[in-house]
C-alpha cells in the first residue's frame, strides 16, 4: 500500500464511528507489503510492518482494497470469490467503509 492509499485512507476516517473501539487491523497486501493501523477510542495511527497481535488480518491487493473503500467492490463478494482473506475477527472488516467512509 502506498504512502498515497494510507494518506487517504487517514483523510477520511471517522473518528465518530470509532468511539470505544480498540482494534488493530492488519493489511498484507500482495503487491504492497504489510501494514496495519491501531484504532483506539476515535484516533488512528497507521504503521508499516506487521502488528504482533491484531484484531484482524486482511489480505488482498491494494486494488481491491481501494475497489471496497469507493465502494465499486462488494466486500463480501472480494471474500467469497478468494480476492479478499481474513482471519481473527472477520467482522471487523465489514466496519472499514464507516469508519473510512468515502467523502
Amino acid at each position: 500500500m502506498s504512502s498515497n492509499t494510507l494518506d487517504k485512507l487517514q483523510s477520511r476516517f471517522n473518528p465518530e464511528a470509532a468511539k470505544g473501539m480498540d482494534e488493530v487491523f492488519q493489511f498484507h497486501f500482495s503487491d504492497a507489503g504489510s501494514h496495519y493501523m491501531v484504532i483506539q477510542d476515535g484516533t488512528l495511527d497507521a504503521h508499516e510492518g506487521e502488528h504482533d497481535d491484531p484484531s484482524v488480518s486482511l489480505s488482498m491487493s491494494s486494488d481491491t482494497l481501494k475497489g471496497i473503500m469507493s465502494g465499486d467492490v462488494n466486500g463480501m463478494t472480494a471474500f467469497m470469490t478468494g480476492k479478499l482473506k481474513a482471519t481473527g475477527n472477520v467482522m471487523l472488516a465489514t466496519k472499514l467503509t464507516s469508519l473510512f467512509p468515502s467523502k
